[in-house]
């Protein structure tokens, strides 16, 4: 064990545990499933209560996931997933900055996941223990892959943007 193997512990709990705390918010805080789900079909995604609890699994799996270090690629991919669906339905016309609902605090957690997909998750992991450690280019690749593919196919079968709001003619002349 070394310093990397520490530094993937850390990375690995702040993220699963922002994850987890994440999941829990959209099940329980605020409006819970039902006022998430209202949110997810304001973005434009149809069955909107079932996007909320496909998110609530997904965050809260991903973030055990990486917390225990097992299955990490895997979990990389699932929290790519989510913050790419974000930034691009929630984040992306707001610019870069978080302060104005921007997706600069997606992009960093989405690429700190492909980062534990490519360098894996350390001596401090399930993974590891089961030897089971998928890393380098072939972890980074699940990692960013899997979590772009997913986004795909969610938005895909999901996502019905709604069209622009027909303009009023100017009835004044």
């Amino acid at each position: 064990m070394d310093v990397t193997d520490i530094a993937l512990l850390l990375l690995r709990l702040v993220v699963g545990a922002t994850m987890i705390a994440h999941g829990v918010n959209h099940w329980v805080g605020g409006g819970k499933i039902a006022g998430t789900g209202r949110w997810f079909s304001s973005l434009g995604l149809r069955n909107g209560v079932l996007q909320a609890w496909l998110s609530v699994i997904t965050e809260i799996g991903a973030g055990v996931l990486l917390v225990l270090g097992l299955l990490t690629p895997l979990a990389a991919a699932a929290v790519v997933s989510v913050m790419l669906v974000a930034a691009l339905l929630a984040h992306r016309t707001n610019g870069f900055f978080v302060m104005k609902d921007g997706y600069e605090y997606v992009l960093v957690l989405g690429v700190v996941c492909v980062v534990i997909g490519l360098l894996g998750p350390g001596w401090l992991s399930l993974d590891h223990a089961a030897g089971i450690e998928i890393t380098g280019w072939a972890g980074g690749g699940i990692a960013l892959g899997v979590g772009v593919l997913a986004t795909a196919a969610l938005l895909a079968v999901f996502w019905r943007p709604r069209a622009p709001e027909p303009a009023t003619p100017n009835t004044e002349s």
